[in-house]
């Protein structure tokens, strides 16, 4: 049994996509207006015949289940166990016994959250206090307090617990979610006296809680929760318990992965092209509610890399903007080599009114979005922050400045990028940057941060946008030879290397090996995607089936001298990156003058 196949045979790609995208007949297809980019006209488009979907806009394209994947930031799993839901179907039968165990205790353990949740609202109507904490003090409206389920957990010891108890839950399972904890006389619920606020995952669903203490002074549970209520979050001296606790570990919750409000910040991250990771929920609330949403939150300042690596589903460009107090600035620092191994563009928003970001949207939501608007490149801003605290213009402070500065860049791959930071750096400190570069090559064996694979790349959002249009024109030119045999003389000069994506570089291997082969939609090309292919049939059927052959000619010139205009480009600002770091060599002066020679060729073709 192939669950894959038959959640396709229960849903339509039309029906899936139109719970994200308004569509329209046009013709034997579907078009809308891309989800991706922030298009007037419709350029979006969906062949039911052939299951695929293809963005003309961003040149993404796929299946429904890589479409909820790009919509949903969440992996093939993810997308699977969502479509499962949406077709009725029970992913424990295709599973084995341990697995379909484990898949019935996670519905069980959701069911009990999301009946949490519901008990929780009910009961923060209910008290005056806590309706006044979120709507005066912290200033939310109801459309907010709705939208994040905010809620409030009675003080009476174990009131959700006997209520769920009632809901034929068992105790085992009310442990398991969190929810309750065992004291030496009965059990009691976890979370008692506070405001709560669900954890979600990407989904929505929740899988776990915030729970935030009301005014410890005045709240009447202190004095017992310090003797007993909460006794594992209590000091020895008998003090009030934290602020905030959290849902501890669980099947569900793994505070290391949870990114806070990803699940209402999807859409706006994809639209504005970056996230804004804050420290605090009621930071993003805020932030929600002043109508700027790509904003998200992890547990306090504990960034991580798999926080880097969800993030990374949606977007590149990431920016923090932790509290300005010497906790948050020690966490921002810490998230520079961490976001360098997931090839996130990480920058530092610093808030300067103000001591976070709540308070500065109380001043007013354009002073929010400017500082978001003018985040500072990480690498730039660690310099910055050095060159503040250290005497760089003593022999001691050059040496401790450089051993800071350099085992970053140590870890960049980008010699261009590399370069600019040694000549800067030399610049700073007065010292030649040969001195810096033997420094540099020799290594420092007192680093604290692991060594890393992937560059920091201060131009991402510029690099995205140069990927995106090569893809662009490397599969608009693919789709003409795909379908048009007699134009395939376009691809003698192209070599695999020039395209960026492993489908891209079988299908033209594959062409310029048969370069009579006529493309049939029930034959399957060796090593090449069938889902590819069908992609740039539906490009094609959609930009230049109407065309006449002259005028195809022409386009397929064009597209091959566009492509390998940008190949070359890129190769060229490669070697003069090596060039500037290592000195010009007869190697790298060939490689070049070959570069400019393939230019002239295409230059004579297109203009003869």
């Amino acid at each position: 049994m192939d669950a894959v196949e038959d959640i396709k045979g229960r849903l339509s790609i039309e029906d899936v996509i139109s719970r994200y995208v308004e569509l329209k007949r046009a013709g034997r297809n579907f078009r809308g207006l891309s989800p991706f980019t922030n298009e007037k006209t419709p350029s979006f488009m969906v062949s039911p015949e052939k299951q695929i979907w293809h963005d003309f806009s961003s040149s993404k394209g796929g299946n429904m289940f890589s479409f909820v994947m790009e919509m949903e930031g969440v992996d093939f799993k993810g997308a699977l166990e969502l479509l499962a839901r949406q077709a009725g179907i029970d992913l424990s039968q295709y599973r084995s016994s341990q697995s379909s165990q484990r898949g019935k205790q996670k519905e069980r353990l959701h069911k009990v959250l999301e009946l949490a949740a519901k008990f929780y609202q009910a009961h923060l109507k209910q008290n005056k206090q806590a309706l006044e904490y979120i709507f005066k003090t912290r200033g939310f409206n109801k459309d907010m307090a709705l939208a994040f389920q905010l809620g409030y957990s009675p003080d009476d010891g174990n009131a959700l617990t006997k209520f769920l108890l009632g809901k034929d839950f068992k105790l085992a399972e009310l442990k398991q979610a969190g929810l309750t904890t065992q004291t030496y006389r009965e059990p009691r619920d976890m979370f008692r006296g506070r405001i709560m606020i669900p954890l979600m995952d990407p989904f929505g669903a929740v899988i776990g809680f915030t729970a935030r203490l009301l005014d410890s002074s005045t709240h009447p549970s202190t004095i017992r929760q310090a003797y007993g209520g909460e006794p594992s979050r209590t000091t020895s001296s008998g003090s009030a318990p934290p602020k905030y606790i959290n849902t501890p570990a669980t099947l569900l919750y793994d505070k290391s992965r949870h990114i806070f409000g990803l699940h209402l910040a999807k859409e706006a991250i994809r639209k504005t092209g970056y996230a804004v990771v804050v420290e605090g929920n009621m930071d993003v609330i805020a932030s929600h509610q002043a109508g700027i949403k790509q904003v998200v939150a992890t547990a306090g300042t504990a960034m991580t890399e798999p926080h880097f690596k969800l993030l990374t589903r949606l977007t590149h460009d990431v920016r923090i903007a932790f509290d300005q107090d010497k906790a948050g600035l020690a966490a921002a620092e810490r998230t520079i080599p961490l976001a360098a191994k997931t090839d996130i563009s990480l920058s530092i928003i610093t808030i300067s009114e103000g001591k976070d970001p709540d308070e500065l949207i109380k001043k007013g939501k354009d002073k929010w979005q400017q500082v978001i608007d003018a985040p500072q490149y990480a690498l730039d801003w660690l310099i910055e922050r050095y060159q503040k605290q250290l005497d760089i213009t003593s022999a001691q402070g050059k040496r401790q400045f450089s051993d800071i500065v350099l085992s970053v860049l140590r870890r960049l791959t980008d010699s261009v990028e590399q370069d600019h930071y040694i000549v800067r750096l030399s610049e700073l400190i007065s010292v030649s940057p040969d001195a810096l570069r033997t420094k540099l090559a020799q290594g420092d064996k007192t680093e604290q941060w692991p060594r890393l694979k992937q560059k920091i790349n201060s131009h991402q959002i510029a690099v995205d946008h140069a990927q995106r249009d090569l893809i662009k024109t490397q599969n608009h030119l693919l789709a003409i030879m795909l379908m048009q045999p007699g134009l395939r003389m376009y691809i003698k000069l192209l070599t695999d290397d020039m395209l960026l994506d492993t489908s891209g570089k079988k299908l033209l291997n594959f062409l310029q090996k048969h370069p009579k082969y006529v493309f049939d939609e029930k034959t399957m090309l060796p090593d090449v995607s069938g889902e590819f292919c069908q992609i740039l049939v539906l490009l094609y059927e959609e930009l230049y089936k109407s065309l006449e052959l002259l005028e195809l000619r022409y386009e397929a010139a064009q597209l091959q001298a566009r492509l390998i205009r940008q190949y070359v480009k890129t190769k060229k600002t490669e070697i003069a990156g090596i060039m500037r770091a290592q000195g010009e060599t007869p190697k790298l002066l060939e490689q070049a003058k070959q570069f400019d020679s393939l230019l002239n060729v295409i230059k004579d073709k297109v203009n003869g």
